[in-house]
């Protein structure tokens, strides 16, 4: 019996050993990976302007459609112009008598004072009277002038323009009614959305990395559907804030985006991923894959025999989940990506790619970036 159950043990431990576990594995690759930092942000309209009437009247004519997109200095509106014609008309017909009084009192001026040199026939009192009238009605031709000037401008007025080029909202006031240069509801709004802007905060240390990497050259820019699954434009880092935000520990970024297609829109929530640079030619794989122990990191590779072997990485940075490798892997190993707790050195496996493996590698979105020692974020 004790003879038995002696020999049994070692044929037990052998058959052990000589099971293969079944394993999920990847293969390291070699790619250019772009490093990205990732930031919720809001989209901001370049310039948005309310036009109101900037003299008073009756709103007689329309001449925009809603949503229609506009350029600057195109006729949008029209304010009744009678009232306005008429003043102006009021104020040339005054213009003109006061022209003919000054030039009659300038006439009789230059009498008053011939007279005062040559006989003495008009005194000197007389002389001064009409010389203060001629600068009086000088005065009142001069005061004309102004109120022509201003009846032209009203004139002007009641022909409202663009004053941007953009994207007209919805009408605000119909036709037929008065309208004042006092009124708070305007008439329209007007949207500037090519190009536009987006506003997005990024932590107080990534701000750093970002002013290092702008002083290099313009940082692209993308922005992302709520779900980050849609790419909905491509622009470019404009400034950083120039202070940070003590409650969240964040810094603002404001990025311009040509808009062509109009994929951006006011107000809209985007996730946005800003580019700081592109790792060329760097091997890859999963991050599951990589294992810490007391002598730093390392992963297991399949060997050809389907044995696993331990090997220690170095580990540039990782990307949520894809590790970039500096050293220890090659282009072409095949690594563990799940499974690793019933592996040692030597052990047999049954390799087989899926979750974490090969396909996640090779198509894994743009993630969070982090260094190999530190935690700014980022994506591939």
């Amino acid at each position: 019996m004790v003879g038995c159950n002696a020999g049994s043990k070692p044929n037990t431990a052998r058959a052990f050993t000589q099971m293969a576990v079944p394993v999920a594995v990847a293969t390291a690759e070699r790619r250019d990976v772009p490093v990205f930092l990732k930031g919720l942000g809001s989209v901001t309209a370049s310039n948005t302007v309310s036009v109101k009437s900037r003299v008073d009247g009756q709103l007689a004519q329309i001449n925009f459609t809603e949503g229609q997109h506009v350029n600057k200095g195109d006729l949008l509106a029209v304010i009744d112009p009678r009232p306005f014609q008429v003043a102006l008309d009021q104020a040339q017909a005054a213009l003109f008598r006061d022209q003919a009084q000054l030039k009659d009192a300038r006439l009789n001026y230059e009498r008053f004072k011939s007279l005062l040199d040559d006989s003495g026939a008009m005194s000197r009192q007389q002389v001064d009277t009409q010389r203060a009238t001629a600068d009086q009605l000088e005065g009142a031709v001069r005061s004309d002038q102004a109120a022509i000037d201003n009846a032209k401008l009203n004139l002007v007025y009641s022909h409202i323009t663009a004053p941007i080029s953009g994207r007209i909202g919805l009408r605000l006031v119909d036709v037929g009614n008065m309208v004042h240069a006092a009124d708070t509801t305007p008439l329209l709004v007007i949207t500037q959305l090519q190009p536009i802007a987006v506003l997005f905060t990024l932590p107080e240390d990534s701000l750093l990395n970002v002013s290092q990497h702008m002083h290099k050259g313009t940082l692209p820019v993308e922005a992302y559907s709520r779900d980050d699954q849609t790419r909905l434009a491509t622009g470019k880092l404009l400034t950083i804030d120039n202070q940070i935000d003590q409650t969240t520990g964040t810094g603002r970024l404001k990025a311009m985006f040509d808009n062509p297609d109009d994929a951006l829109w006011p107000n809209q929530f985007v996730n946005v991923r800003l580019l700081l640079e592109t790792h060329k030619g760097s091997i890859t794989i999963p991050s599951v894959a990589v294992q810490n122990g007391p002598q730093g990191s390392y992963v297991f590779t399949v060997k050809p025999d389907k044995t696993v072997a331990v090997s220690p990485v170095t580990v540039s940075f990782t990307q949520s989940n894809v590790a970039s490798i500096a050293s220890g892997v090659a282009p072409g190993d095949v690594v563990v990506v799940d499974g690793q707790d019933k592996l040692q050195a030597g052990t047999k496996v049954d390799p087989h790619t899926g979750a974490g493996g090969e396909n996640r590698n090779a198509q894994s979105p743009a993630t969070q970036y982090q260094p190999a020692q530190s935690s700014p974020t980022g994506a591939p």
